[in-house]
C-alpha cells in the first residue's frame, strides 16, 4: 500500500469519527415512538426516576401522555426502553409555548446521540404545532443537559433559586421558534 493510499485511509477514518458516522449505525437500530401504552409508560417513569432529581407520580406521566401523546416520545432498542422525553404545549403570554418537562437516557446508552435525537424530534413536533418557543428548566449543576440544549440554540433566561425539592437551583432555558417580539393574538 502506498503512502498516499494509507493517508487517504487515515483521513477517511478521521472524517468518519468527526462526523459521528460510527454512531449512526447504532441509531438506525433504534425506534422512536409516541402515544405509547401503559407498559412503556411504567418504564418511562422508572428511567426518569433513576436519572432526575424530582420524583413524579404515575399520574403526572399519564396526564402528559393523555393530553399531549405526540409530545411524549420513547426511544426503544428492540423492546427495551433506553430513553424518553416528556413534553407539552400551552399558551403563555399570548404565545404558544412548548415545554420539555423531562428527558432521560439510560446511562449505558449516553453519548450515542439519543438525547439529541429525542430533543430534535420533540422540537420538530412543536414546530409542526406552530409553537412560538420551547421552554424547560434544568439544574444549574447539570452541565451535560445545559450543553445539549445550548447546541439546539436554547438560551438561559432566568435563574430559579431553590427550584427543586432537593434545594437545587435551576436555569430556565428558552428556544425561540418565532420572533419573540411578535405579540400576535392567537
Amino acid at each position: 500500500m502506498s503512502i498516499v493510499a494509507k493517508t487517504e485511509e487515515v483521513s477517511k477514518a478521521i472524517e468518519v469519527l468527526a462526523l459521528g458516522e460510527h454512531k449512526t449505525k447504532k441509531l438506525d437500530d433504534l425506534t422512536y415512538i409516541s402515544n405509547f401504552d401503559e407498559n412503556i409508560l411504567t418504564e418511562v417513569q422508572k428511567i426518569i426516576s433513576l436519572h432526575l432529581s424530582e420524583p413524579y407520580s404515575i399520574y403526572t406521566y399519564r396526564y402528559f401522555l393523555i393530553k399531549w401523546p405526540n409530545l411524549c416520545i420513547a426511544c426503544m432498542e428492540d423492546s427495551k426502553l433506553i430513553g424518553s422525553i416528556i413534553c407539552k404545549e400551552e399558551m403563555a403570554n399570548n404565545r404558544k409555548e412548548g415545554y420539555i418537562g423531562m428527558l432521560a437516557v439510560d446511562e449505558k446508552h449516553r453519548g450515542k446521540g439519543i438525547g439529541s435525537e429525542l430533543v430534535s424530534k420533540a422540537i420538530e413536533k412543536m414546530r409542526e404545532m406552530k409553537c412560538d418557543e420551547v421552554v424547560l428548566e434544568t439544574e444549574v449543576t447539570n452541565l451535560a443537559a445545559i450543553a445539549l440544549y445550548t447546541r439546539f440554540g436554547f438560551i438561559k433566561v432566568q435563574k430559579l433559586f431553590r427550584y427543586y425539592l432537593n434545594g437545587g437551583d435551576a436555569f430556565r432555558l428558552k428556544l425561540y421558534l418565532t420572533d419573540p417580539l411578535s405579540c400576535k393574538r392567537r
